[in-house]
C-alpha cells in the first residue's frame, strides 16, 4: 500500500476509536443510559410494602363502599322496576274496563236509556232506574279517576327509576375505577412479597383453628367462626367462604352470631357510633379499627386479635400490640 494511503487509513482508524470513546463517555453520563438500578434491599422492599399496604387498605375499603352502593342501587332499581310492572298491569286492567264501558255506552246510548225509563210510566220504576244509571255513571267516573291516578303514578315511578338507574350506573363506573387502582396495587404488593419470599397464598378450604379464649355468648360464636377461617387467603372484596378482606371477615363472623353488620369498615364504624367502648376496656368480640378506617379486626382476648391482613397473607391471629401499636382509633361492641 502506498505510504500516503497507509497514513490516511491509520488516521481514520484513530478518529473512529476516539469518537467511539467520546460517545461512550457521553452516553455513560446521560440519565437512564447507565446500567439498571440495583434491586432494592429487603429493608427497602419491606418499607415500600408497608406504604403499599396502607394505600391498599384505603382503596380496598373505598372499592367495597362503591360496590355496596352499586349493589343497593341495582336492588332499588330492580324493586322499582318490578313495582312498575305490577302497576302497569293494574293500569292495563283499568284501561280495558274503561274501554268496555265506552263500547257499552256507544252501543246502548245514554239518552235511549233514559227514554226507556220515562216510558215505564211508574214513578217508582222511573226513580229506581235513574238511581241505577247514576250509580253506573259514578262507578265509571271512579274507574276513570283510578286509571288517571295509576297513569300519573306510573309516570312518577318511571322518572324515579330513571334516576335510580343513573345512580347505579355511576356507582358501577366508580367500582370499575376503584378496582383498576386496587388491581395495580395488588400486583405491586404481590411482586414485592414474592421477591421477599413472603407471599402466602393460603388455603380456601382451611379448617382454621379452635377458639379457646374467654369470650361467651354471641361474642364466642363470632370468634369461633373467625378462628375457623384462619389460614384462608386475604382477598380484597372477599366475604367468604373461601377468602376474606378485613371487614368481610368481621361481617361474616358476627352474622354467624345473629348480628347483621354493614359491609365496610366505614359503615361498621358508623353503625357502632352508640356502641363505642374505650380501648382500656376491651372485651373479646369487640371490633377494632385503625386510624383512617382502612383496616379492622376483632379482639380475641389476651391481647390478641384475629383479622384478614392484606394481599399475600392469610386470616390469622396476632398480638395486638405488635401489629397495631399506636394505630388503633377505637373499638365497637356489637
Amino acid at each position: 500500500m502506498p505510504t500516503g494511503l497507509a497514513r490516511m487509513a491509520t488516521t481514520a482508524l484513530a478518529m473512529t476509536v476516539a469518537m467511539t470513546v467520546a460517545l461512550t463517555a457521553v452516553a455513560a453520563g446521560r440519565p437512564g443510559a447507565a446500567l439498571a438500578e440495583p434491586a432494592p434491599t429487603p429493608a427497602q422492599a419491606r418499607a415500600k410494602l408497608t406504604q403499599l399496604n396502607e394505600q391498599a387498605d384505603q382503596l380496598v375499603e373505598q372499592y367495597n363502599q362503591a360496590t355496596e352502593s352499586y349493589r343497593k342501587a341495582r336492588t332499588a332499581y330492580a324493586e322499582l322496576d318490578a313495582e312498575i310492572r305490577r302497576k302497569d298491569a293494574a293500569a292495563g286492567a283499568l284501561r280495558r274496563d274503561l274501554m268496555a264501558a265506552v263500547v257499552s255506552d256507544y252501543q246502548t246510548g245514554r239518552v235511549d236509556g233514559y227514554a226507556r225509563l220515562v216510558g215505564q210510566g211508574s214513578p217508582e220504576a222511573l226513580l229506581g232506574g235513574m238511581a241505577a244509571l247514576g250509580q253506573i255513571a259514578q262507578a265509571r267516573a271512579a274507574k276513570l279517576r283510578a286509571y288517571e291516578a295509576a297513569g300519573a303514578d306510573l309516570r312518577e315511578r318511571h322518572a324515579r327509576a330513571k334516576v335510580v338507574l343513573a345512580q347505579a350506573d355511576a356507582a358501577r363506573d366508580k367500582v370499575r375505577a376503584r378496582q383498576q387502582k386496587v388491581d395495580k396495587l395488588v400486583a405491586e404488593q404481590t411482586r414485592i412479597l414474592r421477591r421477599l419470599g413472603a407471599f402466602r397464598s393460603g388455603d380456601p378450604a382451611s379448617a382454621g383453628i379452635t377458639y379457646s379464649g374467654p369470650a361467651s355468648g354471641s361474642a364466642r360464636t363470632a370468634l369461633r367462626f373467625a378462628f375457623a377461617q384462619v389460614g384462608k387467603p386475604y382477598r380484597y372484596g372477599g366475604t367468604g367462604p373461601g377468602s376474606y378482606d378485613c371487614s368481610g371477615l368481621t361481617q361474616a363472623a358476627w352474622r354467624a352470631a345473629g348480628v347483621r353488620l354493614p359491609r365496610t369498615t366505614y359503615t361498621q364504624w358508623s353503625w357502632g357510633a352508640s356502641r363505642r367502648v374505650p380501648l382500656t376496656a376491651l372485651q373479646p368480640g369487640d371490633l377494632l379499627f385503625s386510624r383512617g378506617l382502612g383496616h379492622m379486626g376483632m379482639y380475641a382476648g389476651g391481647g390478641k386479635m384475629v383479622h384478614a391482613p392484606q394481599t399475600g397473607d392469610v386470616v390469622k391471629v396476632v398480638n395486638l400490640d405488635d401489629y397495631w401499636r399506636g394505630r388503633l382509633i377505637g373499638a365497637v361492641r356489637p
